[in-house]
C-alpha cells in the first residue's frame, strides 16, 4: 500500500543565480518545481512511500524530470509520456528581499493533456492518502475534470483527502470559475489548507473563523489556514479555532515552495497519528525551513533534521 499519491504538473526551473530582472539575468540554474512535485519531494525524504501522477514529453526535458523524480524516489508506475507535447518551464528572480517573480510557459504541456480516463486505473484501496492542489484542475478541461474524479473516487473509498486551492490565477478563464471549482473541489476533502488571503478570496469571508466554517460547513472536518509567519489557525468541526505559531528564522531567502513544505508537514503529521496540533507545529518547522534556501524543494528536510530544527 502506498502512502501517499500525488497529480499535478512537474516543470523544469530556471532560478537566477544573480539579483536583477529576468530582462537583465543570464545566469541561472536548473532545477525542478511544481507545487505536487514539492510535496512529493518533502514526503520521500521523511521516508514515505510516494506516487507521483503525470503526463511527460518524449524529449530531453522530460528526461531530465523522470530522472529528477526517480532521484528523490517517486514512484513512477503512474507517469505516462504525450507524444508531441513539451512539459513546462518556470523562470524565478533572485531577490533580496520580498517574494521573487516567476513567469511561467506551460500552456498546452503534456500534463495539461490528464483526463478521467488516465486516472481511473488508480486503486484507492491501496492508498492511505490522496492530496491535490487547485493547480491541475486549472490547465485544461479534462485536467479538471480528472481532478474530479481522483477526488470523489478517494473519498468513496476511505482514502483520507487533503487539499490545497494553491490558487493561480493566471491559468484560470476567469475569477469567478476559479472560485467556485476549487470551493466544489475542496467538498471532497477531509482537510483544506488554504492561506489567509486564498481563503477571503475563495470564500467571500473576512476572518478565519468564518472561514474554517465556511468549508466544515461544506464536508471538511479540519481546516488549516496559513498565515505566514505567524503559524496557523486550524479549526476542527465542533471545535473552537485556535492559532498554533509559526517559527522566527534570521533570513528569509526564498518564500516560494512553503506553502508546499507546509503540507509536507500536515500530511505527516496524519500518517505519523500525530495530534493535529502536533502536525500543524511540524509544518510550520517546515515552511520555515524552506524560506531559508533558494530552490522550491532544496531546503525540504529529512527527519532528523526536522525534529532537530522544531525542538531546538
Amino acid at each position: 500500500m502506498a502512502d501517499v499519491i500525488l497529480v499535478g504538473e512537474p516543470m523544469v526551473l530556471f532560478y537566477a543565480n544573480e539579483p536583477g530582472s529576468l530582462a537583465e539575468v543570464s545566469n541561472f540554474s536548473k532545477g525542478l518545481a511544481g507545487a505536487e512535485v514539492n510535496v512529493g519531494i518533502g514526503l520521500s525524504r521523511l521516508g514515505y512511500d510516494v506516487n507521483y501522477m503525470t503526463k511527460l514529453s518524449n524529449d530531453d526535458l522530460g528526461t531530465y524530470i523522470h530522472d529528477c523524480l526517480k532521484k528523490e524516489k517517486l514512484d513512477s508506475n503512474y507517469i505516462a509520456y504525450e507524444e508531441g507535447a513539451k512539459v513546462g518551464l518556470m523562470f524565478k528572480t533572485k531577490v533580496t528581499e520580498g517574494d521573487p517573480k516567476t513567469l511561467y510557459y506551460r500552456k498546452g504541456s503534456a500534463a495539461s493533456t490528464l483526463s478521467p480516463a488516465d486516472v481511473d486505473k488508480i486503486d484507492f484501496k491501496e492508498v492511505k492518502l490522496l492530496h491535490m492542489t487547485g493547480i491541475p484542475a486549472a490547465l485544461s478541461q479534462s485536467s479538471r475534470e480528472a481532478c474530479f474524479s481522483l477526488m470523489k473516487a478517494a473519498r468513496e473509498a476511505g482514502c483520507y483527502v487533503t487539499f490545497d486551492p494553491n490558487l493561480r490565477p493566471a491559468l484560470w478563464e476567469c475569477e469567478e470559475i476559479m472560485v467556485q471549482t476549487l470551493n466544489e473541489l475542496a467538498c471532497y476533502a477531509n482537510l483544506v489548507l488554504p492561506g489567509v488571503s486564498e481563503g477571503e478570496l475563495l470564500t467571500g469571508k473576512s476572518t478565519v473563523e468564518e472561514i474554517s466554517d465556511f468549508y466544515i460547513d461544506n464536508g471538511a472536518e479540519t481546516v488549516v489556514i496559513k498565515d505566514g509567519g505567524k503559524g496557523a489557525y486550524v479549526k476542527e468541526a465542533g471545535q473552537e479555532i485556535r492559532l498554533v505559531p509559526g517559527f522566527k528564522v534570521d533570513e528569509i531567502v526564498d518564500t516560494v515552495g512553503a506553502g508546499d513544505g507546509f503540507a509536507v508537514g500536515i500530511i505527516d503529521g496524519y500518517l505519523s497519528d500525530l495530534s493535529i496540533t502536533e502536525a500543524v507545529k511540524n509544518a510550520n518547522g517546515i515552511g520555515a525551513i524552506q524560506i531559508q534556501h533558494v530552490s522550491d524543494n532544496e531546503g525540504l528536510p529529512t527527519r532528523a533534521e526536522l525534529e532537530k530544527f522544531v525542538n531546538q
